[in-house]
Parts: structure tokens; C-alpha cells; sequence
């Protein structure tokens, strides 16, 4: 019997003993989170969780292991939550979401993410930690200057498609501080990548962090990282041409300068200048022969290249609105009251001058007795009186959209200087 009393009391030592070590865990924030997205990961998840701890037992890393679950089925839960891991219940599905909100409840000062399908190594974690410390927001990892075992990446994807994305990443945002834009293995500072407000909830989350943490002068830098082949025993989650195409979709569509800007230029340039030559009369290069057919071309060009930096310059400017990009841009003279008002100007001189060549066009036709147009002039005449009406139109348009983009910017100047609503007690006895 004093066996047994003994041992009553020895369990509820050991019980206000581990009750006293987790209060004293959640008073004190621990320096690392890591982050695992899970969606039916049941054969693997339990070795990323056991590598996890070990590395943080092993370096004496302070620290927590952080599950966001996406819906899984097979048991992934249970498995988490048995070995002791923070499980988050993430109902919005895609690998963004997941990500977004284990971010959200992750405690740690860094977070260092990674898939849960044992393709990284999350003992071996220590070179993140070390460029952390070493104040950098954004660690990526590269696997191709830490290692690709056989069968761990399809060869279309390791030497043509990650390479050339990663390439053109790099171009688009210059981002030359990264080697491998999809590499899942990464950490960061967790207050520097919530100030990012990143909005995808697909796989193009990761690529979001890298771009908008350029974008916005973070400091990013790389370490090396080994793959292995994962151990599902079913078909991966990325779709090889689909996940393609929308990663090349997102670079387009969060650098407007190379969408709409560099192309809208070249053909606004390479038009005019095909224009002036083709002006005066028709070109001979050797037997070939362009003439005002080739004018309406290169007419064509002109309007297409003003149009596209129009759009260029649409797009950054909602894109600053929306927070895609860091709210600094050169076009801010663009939201000034008197935009409007210059742009309609400039737009009714190039009508101006377009009415100017019809009435001239029209005079000469009137000579000709109504008959047929002469090619050398007078059809010149109207291809150009028709490309300045149209650039005229274009500008009147341009100039009413930039003034509605003034009033949402005079609005979110109104509401970042007005006090906050001071909300007002009601008594119960009134």
C-alpha cells in the first residue's frame, strides 16, 4: 500500500512537472518553427517529424514542430499529434493556404518550411539557422549545389524546366541571389515574410515569397540542400505543364515592365521607325517591295506598343493599390489631381492633328474628282490621319482611367490620415 502511495505521488510530480515545462514553453518564444504542409502523408510524415527533433535536441536549437494539415484522410493528424507536433486544421485548400496559415500560428522568431514527403533532410537544418542568426530575412535552399539523388527530380524537370523558370525569375525580378526559386526547403525571419502580406494560396505561394522579399530590399541569400526521392507511394500533388504555365502566368502577371512595358517599347520603337522610312514612298530591298501596305503594319505596331505601355502602366499602378508590389513607383505623378485634365489635352491635339491629315487627305481626293486615291499620298495621308485619331482616343481613354485611379488613391490618403472610429459604451440601464 505504501508502494502504491508512493507511486500516486511520483506520477503527480511527474504530471505538474511536465505541466510546468509546456507553461514554461509557451511563455517563452521559441526561436524555430518548422513548418511541414501535409496533405495525406501518412508513410512519411512520422520521419520528418523524428528528423525535426533531432536536430533541434541535437543543436540545442529552441523550437517546435508545426503541421498544417490541408485535409488529410489517411491518418497524417494523428500521426502529428502522437509524436508531439503542433497540428494546425487548415479547412482552405492548396499549398499556399496551408503554408499562410501554419505561418500564422507558427511561434518561433524564424520558420524554416519544408514537404513532408521525406524529399529533404530536416536534420540537417543547421546552415539555415546560421545565415538566420546572421540577420538575413530570406534563406533559400538549392539543391543543385547540395546534391539531386537519382530519381529525386525527373530529368525534364532538372535540367530544362526548374533551370529555366529559376532563369527567368531571375531576369524579370533581378534576382540574382537564388539558384533555384523551387526549392521547398527554406527559412526566413517570420515578422519580415508577414510585412510581405502574401496573397496565393496555390503552389505559386513560394515563388510570391521570393518575388515580393526582392521586391520589397529584403536580405535573401542560399545554402546548399540535398533532395532524395520522396517516399509516397502515390502520385505527387504538382502537375507538370500545369504548374508550369501558371508559375510562368504569375511571373507575368507581377512584373507588368517585361508583360506590357519592354515589348509595348520595342514595338512602339521598331514601328515608327518603319513608319518614317515607309512615309515618303515605297522601299525596294533587293526584289522585295514595301509600300503602303506595309505602312498600315507598321501603323498597327505603333498603336499596339502605345497601347501595351498604357496597360504597363495601369498594371503597376493597381498592383501598388492591391500590395502585389511595395508601394513605390515612378508613375506616382499619375495620381495627381491634374492628370486628368493633360491627358485629355494631349489627347484632342492628337485627334487635332489626325483631323488635320483627313481634311488634307479629303482635299486631295476632292482634286481627283472623288475618284480613286492616289497610293503615293494621298492613302498615306490616311493612314495616318486614322493612327492619330486613334492614339488621340486612346490618350482621352487613358487619361479618364488615371483620374479614377487618383480618386482611390485620394480615398486611401483620406482614410490612412482620419483618427479610428471611437467606439462608444452603451449603458445597460439606458
Amino acid at each position: 500500500m505504501l508502494k502504491t502511495e508512493r507511486d500516486r505521488r511520483s506520477a503527480n510530480q511527474d504530471e505538474s512537472e511536465a505541466v510546468a515545462l509546456a507553461e514554461h514553453h509557451q511563455s517563452v518564444q521559441p526561436e524555430l518553427s518548422i513548418l511541414m504542409p501535409c496533405l495525406n502523408e501518412a508513410r512519411t510524415l512520422a520521419a520528418c517529424i523524428k528528423k525535426a527533433q533531432l536536430f533541434l535536441k541535437l543543436q540545442g536549437v529552441s523550437g517546435e514542430i508545426v503541421v498544417a494539415d490541408n485535409g488529410s484522410t489517411d491518418g497524417s493528424v494523428e500521426i502529428a499529434q502522437k509524436l508531439g507536433a503542433q497540428v494546425i486544421t487548415v479547412p482552405v485548400r492548396g499549398y499556399g493556404a496551408a503554408l499562410a496559415a501554419g505561418i500564422e500560428a507558427a511561434s518561433g522568431k524564424y520558420v524554416i518550411m519544408g514537404d513532408s514527403d521525406e524529399s529533404y533532410d530536416f536534420s540537417a537544418l543547421s546552415p539555415f539557422v546560421e545565415k538566420l542568426r546572421e540577420g538575413y530575412d530570406l534563406v533559400m535552399g538549392n539543391r543543385y549545389r547540395g546534391g539531386i539523388a537519382p530519381g529525386a527530380m525527373p530529368p525534364v524537370h532538372r535540367y530544362f524546366g526548374n533551370p529555366l523558370l529559376t532563369a527567368v525569375g531571375r531576369l524579370f525580378f533581378s534576382c540574382k541571389e537564388s539558384g533555384d526559386f523551387y526549392c521547398g526547403l527554406r527559412g526566413f525571419r517570420k515578422e519580415a515574410i508577414k510585412a510581405l502580406e502574401l496573397q496565393s494560396r496555390g503552389m505559386e505561394f513560394a515563388l510570391e515569397m521570393v518575388i515580393k522579399a526582392q521586391m520589397h530590399g529584403l536580405r535573401i541569400t542560399e545554402v546548399p540542400t540535398s533532395l532524395s526521392p520522396d517516399g509516397r507511394d502515390r502520385a505527387p500533388h504538382l502537375r507538370r505543364y500545369r504548374d508550369g504555365w501558371r508559375s510562368l502566368r504569375f511571373y507575368l502577371l507581377m512584373s507588368p515592365r517585361w508583360f506590357f512595358g519592354i515589348p509595348g517599347l520595342t514595338l512602339l520603337v521598331l514601328g515608327w521607325l518603319a513608319s518614317a522610312v515607309l512615309l515618303t514612298g515605297p522601299v525596294r530591298v533587293m526584289s522585295v517591295t514595301f509600300d503602303y501596305h506595309s505602312l498600315l503594319y507598321s501603323t498597327a505596331a505603333i498603336l499596339l506598343g502605345y497601347q501595351s505601355l498604357l496597360l504597363f502602366i495601369f498594371a503597376k499602378l493597381m498592383a501598388v493599390e492591391t500590395g502585389l508590389h511595395p508601394p513605390r513607383t515612378k508613375f506616382w505623378f499619375l495620381e495627381q489631381r491634374t492628370t486628368l485634365e493633360r491627358f485629355v489635352v494631349a489627347g484632342v491635339a492628337l485627334m487635332a492633328v489626325g483631323v488635320v491629315l483627313g481634311i488634307i487627305a479629303g482635299r486631295q481626293w476632292e482634286l481627283t474628282g472623288f475618284g480613286s486615291l492616289q497610293p503615293a499620298t494621298t492613302i498615306r495621308l490616311v493612314i495616318c490621319s486614322v493612327l492619330f485619331l486613334l492614339l488621340g482616343g486612346q490618350t482621352l481613354l487613358a487619361g479618364f482611367y488615371f483620374g479614377l485611379v487618383n480618386l482611390v488613391a485620394e480615398r486611401r490618403g483620406l482614410r490612412r490620415l482620419s483618427p479610428p472610429p471611437v467606439e462608444v459604451g452603451v449603458d445597460a440601464h439606458d
